[in-house]
């Protein structure tokens, strides 16, 4: 039964390849916007999961509470991980200190290479159970001895054994290779870690620490099998409590398999961040592949008519409808089968481009057979549940009627169909109007004032070896011709460094602000491009200003201070003179509110930063000031980033978003459409006759594509209003997780509106104009 169950089923659609054509390439196109969905999530959720005990290891976090509000911080004071060691022994099977990645430089004979490492703990290669390609993880306990990426012991030996070979770091350090370890995945927190240095090492300063208020790390935690996270954290959230002063501090224990996932924290529980994404996409993903079973079901009752006799003759001879029911699900399943394989080879011929929009790097053989098999049974469902409505549908014909030729399939018949026509261009311009929406909020954030100049500015590390040279460096710089000015600061750009124990004239002793704290060269404003509404700025000679302070706008209004420059403000127990007020610098999320900041001209200095001259070759440019880098620090390559760049990853995320939107909205409105053009070619078809004859009776052909085209397009426009007020409620509430957010414009509203009645018309053109050109006396005959 089952073989002529696919015999029959392979006939029909062979012999109805117009509308067989359209429903499997809708259906493939569904399954595989589906599949690269599921490739997405299935990315997403597995991230650090390729740790052996991944279920069992967390990163700990801080929850610090002042004036009754709770932030959330992955930086640790030094102390913790010993105090988790002694008193938590029973709970933790290992723990281990980090820093966070930083940049550093490895030599060996004449190659220098830039890495990203950090200073870990012995336990650390073991607790995230690295795979070792040659060596041992325990060697880390010697403190002259690193472990090295197996990308890096290639780029560096080549095909060489790097065991026991000594490598320079930071020109300084003679290190050995104790093992090479291989390349994290991308979805991992360690992706771009290369190199592992031993904690016990002298250089590592962080090593020393043993105050309870310097954060400063990172701690990770690996729970004993009988541990629970739940009681663990609530054994241990109070350890800081007897070191901490002032301000309330609570230890939380963050599972690493949601690192990625729940990056945003409300009173010191995980409250959201990528997940948001997630379930996005995942009901994007459902819905897509709802609108070409939607296409499916529609063409199948549309056709119903040229079935009945069919089904009529069946039921004559003798069959159930049990068993017509079978026949018509046969025919969607294997119309899904077909599609699921042709879905394959569009996700295998779109991976490239679509691991370049999602940043990722995913593959069908990565995620293996499971993956594949889920798929399978989902396309299997998706076949059962698209031809379910056909099959019943088709299966209740009354073989009498339809033989005698009396069978009308009622009024109401083709209602089903446009209820599903406007559930998918509501679902379409819904889309479509949200990727605008998101678009236009990352431009919004993309144009907001910085307070600075970022074209052609450049910030480099301070190395060792540019460690008091500012002025002769900075001479050296300008005389080259291609620098119009140059600066030191502590964070110039960035925002790592905040504290809360600046005082002022009639400050409320209740009142807690963290102010973000800068230091910076006197040329820092005019190498930045900063503006002073008020005031002056640091004087040109080094250490005049070592006594004064500028306030960015944000920091005065944090104070209530009227009239600030003159007041004396106190921070770490000494006073500073306001000298000025610096408009606003943006450094964080243009997202994001506005930090209050507080500039002094002295102190630590980390990043050089230089402005190039306008009209001057980058290459060249690069070329003369590495030069002089090189005078003063041989041994240590030029590293730079540009300003413009580095501020652009701060919204990278939106934007990534952005572009996937986008590219499941395009092809929501290409099933769609492809549906509309299937149920245009079968209006003309069924009204072949009536369009003969009103065109014999001098119907124009404009009056015979208004004919047709009218009810389409009155559907079109019906799912477009239901779609405003819909979009309007989403995205208006994901607007306001942003504290910098665009307003809803109409025009939003009514360009996609435009558009999608712009492209149904064009669709159903194509089929109801050829319809209306056609010659009459052939559609007389067909009858």
């Amino acid at each position: 039964m089952l073989k002529n169950y696919i015999k029959t089923a392979w006939r029909h659609l062979w012999k109805n390849g117009v509308y067989s054509f359209i429903n499997i390439t809708g259906l493939a196109t569904g399954i595989a916007v589906a599949m690269l969905v599921g490739l997405w999530i299935w990315d997403e959720l597995s991230f650090n999961s390729n740790h052996q005990h991944h279920n069992r290891l967390a990163q700990v976090f801080l929850n610090q509470t002042t004036n009754g509000e709770t932030s959330t911080d992955e930086t640790i004071a030094m102390p913790l991980g010993e105090a988790l060691r002694t008193l938590h022994a029973a709970d933790f099977k290992r723990v281990s200190l980090s820093s966070w990645d930083n940049e550093h430089t490895l030599t060996v004979g004449d190659s220098k290479l830039p890495v990203s490492g950090r200073w870990v703990e012995p336990d650390f290669p073991e607790m995230f159970t690295f795979d070792m390609v040659m060596g041992k993880r325990g060697v880390l306990r010697d403190p002259s001895t690193v472990l090295i990426a197996e990308s890096m012991a290639m780029a560096l030996f080549g095909e060489e054994n790097p065991i026991n070979k000594t490598v320079k770091l930071d020109n300084k350090l003679e290190m050995k290779i104790g093992g090479v370890y291989k390349d994290l995945p991308r979805n991992s927190s360690f992706y771009e870690t290369k190199i592992l240095l031993p904690w016990g090492n002298t250089e590592n300063w962080m090593n020393k620490q043993t105050s309870w208020s310097n954060h400063c790390g990172v701690l990770y935690v690996q729970l004993n099998q009988n541990t629970d996270f739940a009681a663990i954290n609530e054994k241990i959230k109070n350890i800081p409590t007897a070191h901490i002063e002032k301000v309330k501090e609570e230890v939380m224990l963050h599972p690493i398999t949601k690192l990625n996932l729940y990056t945003e924290f409300e009173n010191g529980q995980a409250a959201g961040g990528r997940i948001q994404f997630v379930w996005l996409f995942g009901i994007i993903g459902v819905f897509v592949l709802v609108l070409a079973c939607i296409n499916f079901i529609n063409l199948s009752t549309a056709r119903s008519e040229k079935r009945a006799k069919e089904v009529g003759i069946r039921k004559a001879v003798g069959s159930l409808r049990s068993q017509l029911i079978g026949q018509f699900l046969c025919e969607s399943v294997l119309c899904a089968l077909i599609a699921f394989v042709l879905a394959l080879v569009l996700v295998q011929l779109s991976l490239p481009f679509f691991n370049s929009l999602a940043d990722k790097q995913m593959n069908l053989v990565s995620v293996g057979p499971l993956f594949l098999l889920l798929a399978l049974a989902f396309t299997f469902l998706t076949g059962i549940v698209s031809g379910s409505y056909p099959a019943l549908y088709l299966s209740r014909f009354e073989p009498i009627k339809v033989l005698k030729g009396i069978f009308k399939s009622g009024r109401f018949a083709s209602l089903p169909r446009k209820v599903l026509v406007v559930v998918q261009f509501t679902v379409s311009v819904s889309l479509i109007i949200g990727t605008i929406i998101i678009f236009r909020q990352i431009e919004f954030a993309k144009d907001r004032p910085t307070g600075f100049s970022r074209n052609s500015l450049i910030s480099t590390p301070l190395t060792e070896g540019l460690y008091g040279k500012y002025t002769i460096l900075r001479n050296d710089l300008l005389q080259t011709g291609v620098v119009e000015n140059m600066a030191e600061s502590s964070q110039p750009t960035s925002h790592f460094s905040n504290n809360n124990s600046l005082d002022w004239r009639g400050k409320d002793p209740n009142l807690d602000i963290n102010f973000r704290d800068v230091n910076v060269t006197p040329d820092f404003g005019n190498t930045v491009g900063w503006t002073i509404t008020e005031g002056r700025d640091f004087a040109k000679e080094w250490g005049n200003d070592s006594g004064s302070v500028i306030l960015n706008e944000t920091a005065v209004a944090a104070t209530g201070l009227s009239s600030p420059v003159g007041e004396i403000v106190t921070y770490g127990g000494k006073a500073y003179t306001v000298i000025g007020i610096a408009k606003d610098m943006l450094t964080q999320s243009p997202y994001e509110p506005m930090h209050p900041a507080v500039f002094f001209c002295k102190g630590w200095m980390g990043v050089i930063t230089i402005r190039l001259k306008q009209g001057v070759p980058e290459a060249d440019a690069l070329d003369k000031i590495g030069g002089v880098f090189k005078k003063y620090t041989p041994d240590t390559p030029f590293q730079y980033k540009f300003v413009e760049e580095e501020y652009a990853k701060k919204y990278s995320n939106e934007v990534r978003i952005g572009s996937l939107a986008s590219f499941f909205a395009v092809l929501a409105i290409f099933i769609s459409c492809l549906g509309l053009f299937g149920l245009a070619s079968f209006i003309a078809e069924q009204r072949t006759k009536e369009i003969a004859l009103r065109k014999v009776l001098g119907a124009t052909v404009f009056n015979l594509w208004k004919m047709q085209s009218k009810e389409l397009v009155s559907l079109v426009l019906i799912a477009c209003l239901i779609a405003i007020p819909i979009a309007w409620y989403y995205l208006n509430n994901w607007l306001q997780n942003y504290s910098y957010r665009m307003e809803l414009s109409v025009w939003i509203f009514i360009a996609p509106i435009a558009g999608a009645l712009v492209i149904t018309i064009l669709t159903v053109s194509v089929q109801a104009v050829k319809a209306a050109m056609a010659n009459p006396v052939k559609g007389l005959r067909t009858e």
